[in-house]
């Protein structure tokens, strides 16, 4: 005999992203393909209901893991969700380690902090949310699932849980990283979160600025004496020079430090202060690797051989056009570092961690 849909009992499981920026991103994939994944893993008898939401819990920048518990717990009762997990690309601390995810049975909610999942977070939510809603369900004494997986058992399932930490008989548990690599993994997905690649698409006019003092350099034979006078000491230095000069800019101009506050402890401060360098640093080391290829390939097409061997009086190689390249896009990045300032405001501000753009636009969640 075949059972029904409609004759299955319903679980309804709400996937909430605070702030709706990234984590909606993902709450939209895994929405699609949630429902198989909790009938396989947690009860085929069950038909399963995924609902998502954005916007109603609003993101703490204080470490209120509580509080944000009530606010999930709040917007799950409204919702009439049996249980609701929480993504968030806020990192999340408990006793001094990154928090993973936490689990509230009493009110039937959990939250997940994607950046302490590391790079794979999408990979390892799948193995996550499962494993979650089992144990929520299973705490709150809902006799519609069998028994769900014990802390112990998710831990061995996800790399990027070390331990965990609460009452666990009271349903009240923490899912902790490990000291260390819990902390690489967490600026590591930090950084992931922060989309470099949205930063570097945005920077137009820096790669524009850029291009332009490059073609007017290649023209100057002077700039080719120089490239080939320099050793490759020199040339390192001055490349390292412009790009720490270009990720400076970024981040005075368009006041991209954060400070700490009464929302925000110094060690948060110093932890989205880091990653929003480290965002930077990766985009203007792709930005000049594009500038390189770029200068390389069009020095190649417009310097003839014979008159740059006539400039440096002496025959040339490929390496002689790729220092030359080497020491342009250097100096191009020094240009580039002022077209930056002619870009958007918002644009540039969305590489600052604490800077989270909403749907319909972009705003700062302490104007909010």
């Amino acid at each position: 005999m075949v059972t029904s849909d409609q004759d299955r009992p319903e679980i309804v499981v709400g996937l909430v992203a605070a702030p709706p920026d990234y984590p909606a991103q993902l709450v939209a994939h895994l929405t699609a393909e949630l429902a198989d994944r909790l009938a396989e893993r947690v009860n085929p008898d069950v038909r399963w209901t995924i609902r998502e939401g954005w916007g109603e819990v609003a993101p703490r920048r204080d470490d209120g893991v509580e509080a944000l518990l009530d606010d999930l717990a709040r917007r799950r009762a409204d919702a009439h969700w049996d249980v609701a997990i929480c993504l968030t690309d806020l990192p999340l601390r408990t006793e001094r380690v990154p928090l993973v995810a936490q689990t509230s049975a009493r009110r039937r909610v959990a939250i997940v902090s994607l950046p302490a999942l590391g790079l794979g977070q999408l990979r390892a939510l799948r193995a996550v949310i499962p494993g979650l809603v089992s144990r929520l369900l299973t705490d709150a004494s809902q006799e519609r699932v069998p028994p769900g997986r014990t802390p112990a058992e998710l831990t061995n399932q996800v790399a990027a849980i070390h331990g965990v930490v609460g009452e666990a008989d009271a349903g009240e548990v923490g899912y902790v990283a490990s000291w260390l690599t819990g902390r690489m993994r967490l600026v590591t997905g930090m950084v992931r979160a922060n989309r470099p690649g949205r930063a570097l698409l945005g920077l137009s006019k820096l790669l524009a600025g850029a291009f332009a003092t490059a073609a007017f350099a290649l023209t100057t034979n002077t700039i080719w004496e120089m490239g080939d006078a320099l050793g490759g000491l020199r040339l390192t230095v001055i490349m390292l020079l412009g790009l720490i000069a270009l990720v400076t800019w970024l981040i005075v101009a368009h006041d991209l430090w954060e400070k700490p506050d009464r929302e925000t402890s110094a060690e948060l401060a110093r932890l989205f202060n880091l990653v929003t360098i480290l965002t930077l640093a990766l985009t203007a080391a792709v930005s000049y690797v594009v500038l390189f290829a770029g200068t390389a390939l069009v020095a190649a097409l417009l310097i003839d051989t014979s008159i740059l061997e006539q400039s440096l009086q002496r025959p040339v190689d490929l390496i002689d056009y790729l220092n030359l390249a080497w020491i342009i896009s250097s100096l191009a990045t020094v240009g580039g570092t002022i077209g930056s300032g002619l870009e958007d405001e918002d644009t540039v501000r969305a590489a600052a961690y604490a800077y989270h753009p909403e749907p319909g636009g972009r705003r700062d969640e302490k104007d909010a």
